[in-house]
């Protein structure tokens, strides 16, 4: 891993490892770094590509973001999900990293989200 991937890997982190109920793991057993909450994906570092796939509110937002050069078109996962380059800004990989978590939160049952305290950053 490059020392900027390493550095980018904490800046991933930093937001990450704060949110109630999130988990890292490497499911596949590649290198991959995956954030879930609830047993559901909002996070995902691949082990051959740099940057972080997160989930967006829907197509179009994913749609407005990629041509704003925001993120481009994350391989393996649904069009509602963008992947952000290593020097994304920090605001925006705070802000994308959060929105992730509230939508993927947001789906689990009620059941689930019931047992996870309340975000309050």
């Amino acid at each position: 891993m490059t020392r900027r991937s390493s550095r980018f890997r904490k800046r991933v982190e930093s937001v990450c490892a704060p949110l109630p109920g999130a988990e890292v793991s490497d499911p596949w057993g590649m290198g991959h770094e995956v954030w879930k909450v609830g047993e559901k994906i909002f996070a995902c570092s691949g082990a051959s590509r740099p940057g972080v796939t997160v989930k967006t509110r829907d197509m179009e937002t994913a749609g407005m973001l990629i041509e704003a050069g925001i993120g481009v078109r994350a391989p393996y996962f649904h069009k509602s999900w963008i992947l952000l380059p290593e020097d994304v800004d920090d605001d925006e990989l705070r802000h994308r990293l959060l929105t992730s978590y509230d939508l993927v939160r947001a789906s689990l049952t009620g059941k689930v989200q019931a047992t996870l305290p309340a975000r309050t950053s």
